[in-house]
C-alpha cells in the first residue's frame, strides 16, 4: 500500500543553487581544466580552449556550443584516470581554485537556508565529484551533477545519462523532490542563466542572480526577484528569505 503523503508543514523544503556565476565567479569546469593542466593531465592547447570558454561565459553567459565543447573536454579529462586521482584533483580544485572564487554573500544565503532547516543542494552541469566536494566543504546537503562511468575504479570517459543542463536539471530536481518527499511549491532556486528557466519554474520561490539578458527579461515578465551580487541586493534577498519563512510558518500554525 503506498505511503500517505506528508502534510505540507512536515515536508522538506529545498533550496537549489546553480554553481557557475551564481555561487562562484566563472566556471567550475574551467578550474578543473586549470588544475588538470598544472598536473600535466591535459596539454597547453586544452587549457587555452578552457580559457576561451571561461572568458566567453563570464561576458555573455551559457550557450549550447559552450556546453557541448565543455562536455567533450570534461569527458577527455576523466577518461583513463582512477577515482582516487579525480578525488584528489577535486580536493585541490576546491582549495586552490574554487574557494577563493566563491561569492561570500551567496554562500551566506545558502547557509541561511540550512539554518532554517531547508535542504540545500548544488545543481550543476559540472562533474558530480566536484559538486559533491563543494557541498561537503560548505556544509550543504548535497549536489546534483553530471555523472561519469567508471570500471574497476577507473573512469572510462563515458557519461552516465546526460550532462545535467537545461531541462535535465529540472528532471533531476523532480526526481530529488520525489525521493525526499519535498514540497516544490515552498522550495527555492537560484541561477544566473536562461538555461535554468525550467528549473526556476519548478519552485515557488525562484530568484535570478546576476542574470543574462534572456533570463533578465523572463524574470521581469514573471515578476521574479532579481539579486545582484552587491550588498544591498544580498541584504534584500536574505530579508526576503526570513520574511517568507515567517509567513509560511504562520500559515501552518
Amino acid at each position: 500500500m503506498p505511503e500517505e503523503p506528508l502534510p505540507p508543514s512536515d515536508r522538506p523544503i529545498l533550496a537549489l543553487f546553480d554553481v557557475d556565476n551564481t555561487l562562484m565567479r566563472g566556471t567550475s569546469l574551467f578550474q578543473l581544466g586549470r588544475e588538470a593542466w598544472k598536473r600535466r593531465i591535459i596539454r597547453a592547447r586544452d587549457i587555452a580552449l578552457f580559457g576561451w570558454h571561461q572568458v566567453r561565459f563570464i561576458m555573455v553567459g551559457e550557450n549550447d556550443e559552450h556546453l557541448a565543447s565543455s562536455k567533450e573536454r570534461a569527458l577527455g579529462l576523466l577518461g583513463g584516470h582512477s577515482e582516487a586521482q579525480i578525488l584528489e584533483l577535486a580536493d585541490s580544485i576546491w582549495e586552490h581554485r574554487i574557494r577563493p572564487r566563491l561569492y561570500p554573500d551567496t554562500v551566506k544565503l545558502a547557509q541561511d537556508h540550512i539554518a532554517r532547516g531547508h535542504q540545500v543542494w548544488l545543481v550543476s552541469a559540472t562533474p558530480l565529484v566536484i559538486g559533491e566536494r563543494m557541498a561537503q566543504k560548505l556544509g550543504l546537503t548535497g549536489a546534483l551533477g553530471s555523472q561519469f562511468e567508471s570500471k574497476d575504479g577507473v573512469f572510462t570517459g563515458r557519461i552516465i545519462g546526460h550532462i545535467l543542463h537545461h531541462e535535465r536539471k529540472a528532471e533531476a530536481v523532480r526526481e530529488l523532490a520525489e525521493r525526499e518527499g519535498a514540497d516544490l511549491a515552498e522550495s527555492w532556486a537560484y541561477s544566473d542563466s536562461r538555461n535554468d528557466i525550467p528549473l526556476l519554474e519548478l519552485v515557488g520561490h525562484p530568484t535570478v542572480v546576476n542574470p543574462d539578458v534572456a533570463l533578465m527579461k523572463h524574470a521581469h515578465d514573471h515578476h521574479w526577484p532579481i539579486m545582484r551580487l552587491r550588498p544591498s541586493s544580498i541584504r534584500e534577498a536574505r530579508r526576503r528569505l526570513r520574511r517568507e519563512a515567517r509567513d509560511a510558518k504562520k500559515v501552518t500554525e
